[in-house]
């Protein structure tokens, strides 16, 4: 049954197992907080992957009772071992980077040095902000949380990913110009 579990749907029991129950909505907000610079998903998404989880038996639904009877998903039993089976399991997939500007790179050898360092100064800067954005969001970390540590670990990856973009695209950026 969780052979046939998609990234995204991972995504949405780690969340509501570690936030407690949501809604599509909310699911969102949090994506938006989390994962989404790394591993973006679709709205639409989040609003199809509950209901499915809700079929398998690893989250329930329920409606609210009043105002807007939003649909609010709980994680199971069988949800929450689902997850941890996934975590447990060492093996993963071949990762995945969707990039444009690495799409771009591809096929300098057609484009002018102008145009190769006006691509390369854009993305060094786009990686900067994200380095710092990610430097903040450490810095605010509460220490009383109990996700500070692995969030930690995935913002100290994060700073040390981008700064080797910085610094790669800056380099081809001064050897283009």
């Amino acid at each position: 049954m969780t052979d046939e579990l998609t990234p995204s749907q991972y995504v949405v029991l780690g969340l509501i197992a570690r936030n407690g129950p949501m809604t599509p909505y909310e699911l969102k907000g949090r994506i938006e907080q989390s994962v989404e610079n790394y591993w973006p998903i679709p709205h639409a998404q989040l609003y199809r992957d509950p209901p499915r989880l809700a079929e398998l038996g690893l989250l329930t639904e329920r409606a609210e009772e009043h105002g807007r009877r939003r649909r609010v998903f709980h994680l199971t039993d069988a949800g929450r071992e689902a997850l941890h089976r996934w975590l447990a399991d060492p093996t993963s997939s071949p990762p995945e980077t969707r990039n444009p500007a690495l799409l771009k790179l591809t096929f300098t050898d057609l484009a002018s040095p102008a145009e190769v360092a006006a691509l390369a100064r854009t993305q060094a800067a786009r990686h900067r902000q994200w380095a710092d954005a990610y430097r903040q969001r450490l810095a605010d970390l509460d220490p009383a949380d109990p996700a500070t540590a692995s969030r930690t670990r995935l913002l100290e990856l994060g700073i040390r990913h981008e700064q080797n973009y910085v610094d790669f695209w800056e380099t081809l950026a001064a050897e283009s110009a």
